[in-house]
């Protein structure tokens, strides 16, 4: 058996197929969601953790791509220069996984690497380019 987390993209106009249940029953996958977020009309994305035998889990991304929702494989981890950090609170305005967050209080940011699903998007809005990616 092997255990792999993915990232699933739904385009706005997801047909509203029922891809989990599908992966479970004809596939025999076990599905765990980590995080979810998807509505109708909007980009969706789905970060879960699949577990079955090594083809099996490659049959279940080949129909979940049949569906024409995006299915990547988590197999990088981001890192963040903490030392340089001021702290400004771009990365977590776009981090939808929750693994940026502001401290209310301190005003400081705090980073959860087990919350990340390199989605990138702190690259892209931190200013001081304090993010890199780390393929593994």
């Amino acid at each position: 058996m092997t255990s792999k987390r993915f990232v699933l993209t739904f385009p706005p106009d997801a047909t509203g197929e029922p891809i989990t249940y599908n992966l479970i029953k004809k596939f025999d996958i076990m599905v765990n969601i980590v995080r979810a977020d998807v509505s109708p009309g909007k980009i969706g994305h789905l970060v879960m953790e699949m577990t079955a035998p090594a083809k099996v889990l490659n049959d279940g991304m080949a129909y979940i791509r049949q569906q024409k929702v995006e299915c990547e494989p988590i197999e990088k981890k981001i890192s963040y220069r903490e030392d340089l950090c001021i702290h400004c609170g771009a990365c977590s305005a776009v981090c939808f996984a929750g693994a940026l967050t502001m401290d209310h209080n301190t005003a400081e940011l705090s980073f959860d690497p087990g919350k990340c699903v390199i989605c990138e998007l702190c690259l892209k809005s931190c200013p001081l380019k304090l993010f890199s990616i780390d393929i593994g």
